[in-house]
């Protein structure tokens, strides 16, 4: 069992900056995918990023391209979302994914996962 717990939300005005970071329980911590993913009032839970558990390969929604960069650190068992040039439209509550994978491979929808965490919220003022 893995436990996530996500911070780092709060509320930002456009142009700005906010990291998140989710923190990840266990020991293989090296050995999930991790991602982001975010959900805005009556919308669906869409893809921000993910990377693979050595953290060499990484994926990126589109509307977060060249704004957004995912990393992680395996020795602290953490997973970070550096978030920039934060537009209103980035306003959601953001939830950070895991599953365990013995291949390094991308793993790109909400249904490849099974660890989540409780989510923060993000605000980003026009």
């Amino acid at each position: 069992q893995v436990q996530l717990v996500e911070s780092g939300g709060g509320l930002v005005q456009a142009g700005g900056s906010l990291r998140l970071s989710c923190l990840a329980s266990g020991r293989t911590f090296s050995t999930y995918a991790m991602g982001w993913f975010r959900q805005a009032p009556g919308k669906e839970r869409e893809i921000v990023a993910t990377i693979t558990g050595s953290g060499r390969n990484t994926y990126y929604a589109d509307s977060v391209k060249g704004r957004f960069t995912i990393s992680r650190d395996n020795a602290k068992n953490t997973v970070y979302l550096q978030m920039n040039s934060l537009k209103p439209e980035d306003t959601a509550v953001y939830y950070c994914a895991g599953r365990w994978l013995w291949i390094e491979t991308i793993l790109a929808a909400k249904g490849d996962y099974n660890y989540w965490g409780q989510g923060t919220q993000v605000t980003v003022s026009s």
